[in-house]
């Protein structure tokens, strides 16, 4: 994590904060995770080099710079709903040299069934359920993180074994609401 220069991913007026272990707004109602959300996502993942990841939820892509260094030189596959966001993220990506992330703006609860199946999928919003186009999307002993709820939300930890899929509580967390067709509409 040291490595990704957090203040590169946030609004230039929150600079003086971008080392402080908060989320903080981002536009569009959205919000960059606190550092240390992001490392026990990524711990909770076990993301290794060369695999293949899924992000829901780019942002303005903090996380995902994250895991591009994990996983190099495997590929990191984020997709996001905002425009504007993911413009600028694609942005940032370019102008730092993470050139093993690919940025796409959609229906983040579909997935990216084009590039699938996926290692791992982190999704950064929360979402009613588990989304069942996500968990098709993951390898058999891959691994999801997702934040589940409304108001009371709690992060899980999926994982696909011999076709079997377990699902694992990790304790409470606050996220923005997942929007799409398998999320909140």
């Amino acid at each position: 994590m040291a490595q990704v220069p957090r203040h590169m991913f946030i609004p230039e007026n929150l600079e003086p904060y971008a080392y402080e272990d908060v989320p903080l707004p981002i536009g569009d109602g959205q919000t960059i995770s606190a550092p240390s959300m992001v490392a026990v996502m990524c711990d909770t993942l076990d993301i290794r080099s060369g695999m293949s990841v899924l992000e829901v939820g780019t942002g303005l892509g903090y996380h995902a710079a994250v895991m591009s260094v994990l996983t190099s030189p495997g590929k990191v596959y984020t997709v996001e709903r905002f425009k504007d966001l993911a413009d600028e993220a694609r942005n940032i990506f370019k102008e730092l040299g993470y050139d093993n992330i690919e940025v796409f703006v959609g229906d983040g609860s579909e997935g990216l069934p084009h590039f699938a199946p996926y290692d791992r999928i982190s999704v950064a919003c929360a979402a009613p359920g588990v989304p069942g186009p996500l968990v098709d999307q993951l390898k058999n002993n891959g691994r999801m993180v997702i934040p589940v709820g409304h108001y009371y939300q709690d992060l899980y930890l999926v994982e696909k074994k011999d076709g079997k899929v377990e699902s694992y509580r990790k304790g409470g967390v606050v996220f923005v609401p997942l929007v799409g067709k398998y999320g909140f509409m």
